[in-house]
């Protein structure tokens, strides 16, 4: 077993508590419908209607028996209703084909109707503990910053690299634990904004944490070409010394040097106390003292449009998350940054 399944599985046995009503669920049917109920649905909306389903279609006979219209109206508010048409064909073919009886293996599972690979890792890793990894928002999200991988999510390279990942580190004996687990680490405590880096079990062999990345991953090629982006800088000073960041990655600004960053995907509505404690959650220092939060400025680049904000803080002590550069506030004129950090630098005391 890997030390990233170990950490992780320590974390689901000892701090884990989401709690979902399938979750543990070994009957395929309520697997596979909860997770055709959860695509494109998020798990607060999508909940009321699993227990609705199971209420009213307590098996797949019973389903596959009922009436179109009657599945649709429950359905009602869900959209995306191919999903529902593909549900009601899957509960006829089992039904009337299998005698009702659910497949057992991963090719006959991902052969259903509206049963894609990440479905049907869920369900043979759930029902069956068969040695299957799911790969979905959240396990993208995870594997991206613990192993600091910045290959986009959605490139046919990034598809191919986080499937041999996951499956290179997928606990192939506990399958369905691993699963769950990983999947509600990223929806509870590694998530896309706010991530709680400073209570994280997992922090301390977390790539992209002890590099300050973490805002950075996951990358998409959509959001390497997305028009609006929203960044927010921040001056994080220790003493004489200022924190900076050599941007590497495949996105504008390339080898160009930067201030710690938090990229939102709409505008922050900052103030003095959400930033401060979103900068030590994620860095694990407190008693940070932010001074400024300067305004939005705007700069126009071909293909898009950066608004961005700066925000000085002055740090207690160096982090030890931040192991990039610390540079003399009088030396930071030798480096080259981006135009917006150029000219606040130029015209501005730090």
């Amino acid at each position: 077993m890997s030390v990233f399944s170990k950490k992780l599985l320590a974390w689901d046995n000892s701090e884990n508590d989401r709690t979902m009503p399938w979750k543990g669920e070994k009957n395929p049917y309520k697997i596979w419908l909860s997770e055709i109920i959860l695509q494109q649905t998020r798990v607060e909306q999508g909940w009321p209607y699993y227990e609705k389903f199971v209420q009213n279609f307590p098996n797949i006979k019973a389903l596959a028996a009922a009436d179109d219209q009657s599945v649709f109206k429950l359905w009602e508010g869900l959209g995306y209703y191919n999903r529902c048409k593909n549900l009601l064909a899957t509960a006829r073919y089992v039904t009337n084909e299998l005698d009702g009886n659910f497949p057992k293996s991963y090719d006959d599972i991902v052969a259903l109707k509206g049963i894609g690979p990440y479905t049907a890792a869920a369900i043979t890793s759930f029902a069956y503990n068969l040695p299957y990894p799911v790969l979905d928002g959240n396990v993208f999200r995870v594997l991206s910053r613990y192993f600091a991988i910045d290959t986009p999510t959605d490139s046919t390279e990034g598809k191919k690299l986080f499937t041999a990942k996951a499956a290179e580190v997928l606990d192939k004996k506990n399958a369905a634990q691993y699963n769950q687990a990983i999947m509600d680490f990223g929806a509870t405590v590694c998530t896309p904004a706010s991530p709680k880096c400073s209570d994280c079990d997992l922090q301390n062999s977390c790539e992209a944490f002890q590099n300050g990345v973490v805002n950075k991953l996951p990358i998409k090629e959509k959001t390497l070409t997305k028009k609006v982006r929203y960044f927010t800088w921040c001056i994080l000073k220790v003493k004489n010394e200022i924190y900076i960041h050599l941007r590497t990655e495949k996105d504008i600004w390339q080898n160009l040097n930067e201030f710690y960053l938090i990229e939102t995907e709409s505008k922050p509505n900052w103030d003095i106390a959400s930033i401060t404690k979103t900068i030590e959650e994620q860095i694990g220092v407190k008693n940070i003292e932010t001074t400024t939060i300067l305004p939005e400025t705007k700069q126009q680049l071909t293909h898009q449009l950066i608004k961005s904000q700066i925000v000085q803080c002055t740090l207690p002590q160096k982090p030890n998350a931040l192991k990039a550069e610390w540079v003399n506030v009088d030396k930071l004129s030798q480096y080259a940054f981006p135009k917006t950090l150029k000219e606040f630098i130029e015209n501005s005391a730090i």
